[in-house]
């Protein structure tokens, strides 16, 4: 159930996204309710929300999206996303705001040559004139290693074991 994010043969692929799918963002609503208006133009009315739809900009390969939602001051002057892994799910761990700044700590899942890896990231937020922004926030790495008995990180519903081990 991981979706891949790029094609063989280099660059990021713009994913074609049914507005009626469930969102890659895991939010549990269709993406033409949740992200999609947000990708078009739409402010988010929370740092979660943005950074969900900028999951989902990663999923999708939205790079033109996901610079406009970068904070002016720390955004790259380019973003390649041809090495993008293909991810596999999104862990909202926690989400707060107080006024025009805000934290989202999340751990994204990936799938590996032979497992799952995730990024995991306290990522800071700033609103202005009524739009949130990412800011910044330091990226940590690793490999997942779910138990036999665990649901598996593709996101199928099934036990590991069953499914992608």
């Amino acid at each position: 159930m991981c979706l891949p994010s790029h094609h063989g043969g280099g660059g990021a692929a713009l994913m074609a996204m049914p507005a009626s799918a469930d969102c890659p963002c895991g939010s549990g609503a269709a993406y033409g309710d949740c992200c999609q208006p947000l990708h078009q133009g739409q402010p988010a009315v929370s740092p979660e929300a943005l950074m969900r739809s900028r999951y989902c900009g990663f999923v999708l390969g939205l790079s033109d999206y996901l610079q406009r939602s970068w904070h002016p001051d720390t955004r790259p002057a380019q973003l390649d996303l041809a090495d993008s892994p293909d991810w596999c799910g999104l862990q909202v761990l926690s989400a707060d705001s107080q006024g025009d700044v805000g934290r989202v700590h999340f751990r994204a899942l990936y799938r590996l040559p032979g497992g799952f890896g995730y990024l995991e990231e306290a990522s800071d937020f700033r609103r202005q004139q009524g739009h949130w922004f990412y800011l910044s926030g330091t990226p940590h790495e690793g490999v997942l290693k779910p138990g036999r008995n665990d649901p598996c990180p593709c996101g199928s519903g099934r036990k590991f074991k069953a499914c992608c081990r």
